[in-house]
């Protein structure tokens, strides 16, 4: 009997039970009819009754780059709630972004209990890949298609190119971009990639002034796009690979007396919670970040389980979709 087919023999919530067996509240009628069903069936869940066998911790990290962030959210949501149902538990690693933070819990989590380790990663240096290879338990990538790692990643190239075809569409070919640094192969290559491929293939010059490159801030996104309209030759629309740079686009133009989207029109990527709310509402690129999370934890789940096989970095990957989301800033 797992944890989900126990509560609903007891009648409460999964999410009761695992607050039960982990010290958290419970009222006190679900608490007497927990404890009752235990008496009966002499219910365990996974996580304690596996550890017992196998020596196992049930416990896996989970390596964030910012948890202020309203992807890492989204991501470590899906992690969680999908490795629940199988009894697994997560301690969060938050690096804010700093490599060396981010090798430093690679190695933590080598050192200590962990069954298993899924990496968000930004960016990969040799410095990550030799304390990977060290690692004695199954590592997960998201964010990023790590060749010798299971991986889940983001359609990024070919979602850029979607985004360039759709602003060509509405008739520009003057399109600035605004990117971030190349070491993030995901957002910082792909992205850029598409873009330029995408106006080669519609026979549009690159333009190199057009095209900016700075980090995942909202400052950055201000500071690029008033470089971008102080030029000589200015953009008639921006493409910004995050929806964070596209609102620091949009409080420059604003400020500054352009109408978004009919002096300067704007596309974002993300469709995070604010891009809604923005004035004029940001048009975007969905990405589903709490599925990624579910599937990592999935990958995971098989690795550990050996439902796979028995290597620990066994070839899984996964590219997830994208939808484009019409708004009024285009």
């Amino acid at each position: 009997m797992n944890i989900i087919e126990f509560s609903k023999m007891v009648g409460v919530s999964k999410s009761t039970v695992s607050r039960y067996f982990n010290n958290g509240y419970v009222s006190e009628v679900a608490i007497k009819k927990i404890k009752l069903a235990i008496e009966k069936t002499g219910f365990q869940p996974q996580r304690q009754a596996q550890s017992l066998r196998t020596k196992k911790t049930n416990l896996i990290g989970v390596i964030i780059p910012k948890i202020s962030t309203e992807t890492a959210p989204r991501v470590v949501e899906g992690i969680a709630d999908e490795l629940n149902v199988h009894g697994y538990d997560i301690l969060i690693a938050n690096t804010n972004l700093n490599t060396e933070k981010e090798i430093e819990y690679l190695k933590i989590f080598k050192n200590n209990q962990v069954d298993g380790i899924i990496f968000m990663a930004t960016k990969i240096t040799n410095e990550h890949l030799k304390v990977m290879q060290e690692v004695k338990v199954p590592i997960v990538v998201v964010a990023q298609n790590l060749e010798e790692y299971p991986s889940v990643y983001n359609d990024d190239y070919n979602a850029s190119r979607d985004v360039v075809r759709y602003i060509i569409s509405k008739g520009h070919k003057d399109i600035g971009f605004i990117g971030v640094y190349e070491e993030d192969i995901s957002v910082g290559q792909e992205r850029k990639k598409g873009y330029i491929d995408e106006l080669r293939e519609n026979n549009i010059e690159i333009n190199e002034e057009f095209i900016k490159i700075g980090n995942f801030k909202v400052e950055s996104g201000y500071t690029l796009a008033k470089e971008l309209m102080n030029q000589k030759e200015k953009p008639t629309a921006i493409f910004a690979v995050t929806d964070n740079i596209a609102i620091g686009i949009i409080e420059y133009l604003s400020e500054n007396g352009y109408n978004i989207p009919n002096d300067v029109a704007i596309i974002g990527m993300g469709d995070s919670k604010i891009s809604s709310f923005t004035s004029p509402k940001l048009t975007t690129v969905h990405f589903y970040y709490k599925t990624s999370g579910v599937v990592a934890a999935n990958m995971m789940v098989d690795l550990l389980t050996n439902r796979v096989g028995s290597s620990k970095n066994i070839l899984m990957k996964k590219k997830l979709p994208y939808k484009l989301v019409e708004r009024s800033s285009m």
